[in-house]
C-alpha cells in the first residue's frame, strides 16, 4: 500500500512546478510556494503555471500559496527549488516552520556567493537537525512536462532516504536512481552549467562536431578533477548527474546557460543577455566562483579560465583553444580503475 507523504515545494519556476506535479500525480498532496500572488491565484484556478509551463495541466493534488507557513504546515518532505542567490534566505525563513524529522531535498543546481557553498551545505548550516538529500540529472523541465521519458538521481547518505524519494517521484516516464555520493551528484549539477555556456558559444560559431566532442570530454575531465579534489567519487560523473546532465545541458536550446553562450557567440553583450532572461541562469555565477576556488585548490581548469576571460575580458574565442591545446594535461582518462 502506498504511503502518502505531505510535501512542499518551494519555488514556482519551471522545474519546481514539474517536480511538484510529478509528486502530486503519484497521489501525494503537494503545496507549491511562490512569491507572486497573481500566479498563485491562476495556478489554483486554472491548474496551470502559464508563466513557465503553458499548456501543462497540474494535478488536483497540487495547490499553490504565497505563505511559507501554509506550505510548511504538517509536511514530512520539503523540496527547495529557489535560485542559489536566495536559497539561504528561504532556508533560514523555513527553519522554524518544519520539524526536525522533515526531509530536505535540494533541486537547485548552483553555488552560493560569496564562498563556495553547495545547497546541501546551506541546508546543513541552517537546519542542522534535518536529514538532507539532493536531486539532479538531465532534467529539462519542458521535456518532462511534455511527457518525454527522463531520469534523475537522488543522493543522500541513507539508502532509506533514497528509497523514499524513489517511491515518491518514480513513474513510467520519470525514472529515479539512487547514489550515496551526495556531494558528487550536487557538484555535477552545478558545474555543468559553466560548460553549457561554452557549448552554446561554440554552437553559435559553428565549431563542428569533432570540436564539440572534444569540449564535452575535456569538460567532463575538468569537472571530475575538481570534484575529486573536493572529496567526490569520480565514478559519479559517469552517471546521470555527470555525463548525462552535461550532455543534455550542452546540446539543448532549452538550457538557459546554453542560450547565454549562443547569444554571446552571436555578439550580444553579456549584460544585455542576462537582462532579457525570465529565469536565473546559474552558470554565470558558478563560473566566477569556480575559477576562484580552482585557483585556491590548485586544480588545472583551462576551459573555466578561458571562458572567464572571454566573458569578462573580451578575449578572442580562438585563444581558448590555443591554450587548451598547449596547456591541457596530456592524459586522456585520469581516473582509471585498477
Amino acid at each position: 500500500m502506498l504511503h502518502t507523504h505531505r510535501v512542499a515545494v518551494l519555488g514556482g519556476g519551471s522545474f519546481g512546478t514539474v517536480i511538484a506535479n510529478l509528486i502530486a500525480t503519484n497521489g501525494h498532496p503537494v503545496c507549491l510556494w511562490l512569491r507572486n500572488e497573481q500566479r498563485v491565484e491562476a495556478i489554483n484556478r486554472d491548474h496551470e503555471n502559464a508563466e513557465y509551463l503553458p499548456g501543462y495541466s497540474l494535478d488536483p493534488h497540487l495547490c499553490a500559496t504565497t505563505s511559507l507557513e501554509q506550505a510548511a504546515a504538517g509536511i514530512d518532505i520539503l523540496f527547495m527549488a529557489v535560485p542559489s542567490a536566495s536559497f539561504r534566505e528561504v532556508a533560514r525563513a523555513v527553519a522554524s516552520l518544519v520539524s526536525p524529522g522533515t526531509l530536505l531535498v535540494s533541486l537547485t543546481k548552483g553555488v552560493e556567493a560569496p564562498g563556495f557553498y553547495l545547497m546541501s551545505e546551506i541546508l546543513e548550516q541552517e537546519l542542522p537537525d534535518n536529514p538532507r538529500a539532493v536531486l539532479s540529472g538531465p532534467n529539462l523541465a519542458g521535456e518532462i512536462a511534455a511527457g518525454n521519458i527522463a531520469g534523475a538521481v537522488v543522493a543522500s547518505r541513507s539508502e532509506e532516504i533514497n528509497g523514499t524519494l524513489h517511491d515518491l517521484l518514480h513513474g513510467e516516464r520519470f525514472l529515479v536512481y539512487g547514489s550515496p555520493d551526495m556531494y558528487g551528484v550536487e557538484l555535477g549539477g552545478a558545474l555543468k552549467n559553466v560548460y553549457a555556456i561554452l557549448a552554446g558559444l561554440g554552437a553559435a560559431l559553428d565549431f563542428g562536431e569533432n570540436t564539440t566532442g572534444l569540449l564535452l570530454t575535456r569538460a567532463l575531465s575538468e569537472m571530475s578533477r575538481f570534484a575529486v579534489q573536493c572529496g567526490a567519487n569520480p565514478m559519479t560523473f559517469l552517471g546521470l548527474a555527470g555525463v548525462g546532465d552535461l550532455f543534455v545541458t550542452c546540446s539543448s536550446p532549452l538550457s538557459r546557460n546554453y542560450r547565454i553562450g549562443q547569444a554571446i557567440g552571436r555578439g550580444q553583450p553579456l549584460a544585455e543577455v542576462l537582462a532579457g532572461m525570465d529565469q536565473v541562469a546559474e552558470g554565470i555565477n558558478t563560473l566566477e566562483l569556480l575559477k576562484a576556488q580552482a585557483e585556491v585548490r590548485g586544480v588545472h581548469m583551462p576551459l573555466v579560465n578561458g571562458l572567464y576571460d572571454i566573458l569578462h575580458h573580451s578575449r578572442p574565442v580562438s585563444d581558448l583553444f590555443n591554450d587548451m591545446m598547449s596547456r591541457e594535461q596530456a592524459q586522456d582518462v585520469e581516473f582509471v580503475a585498477a
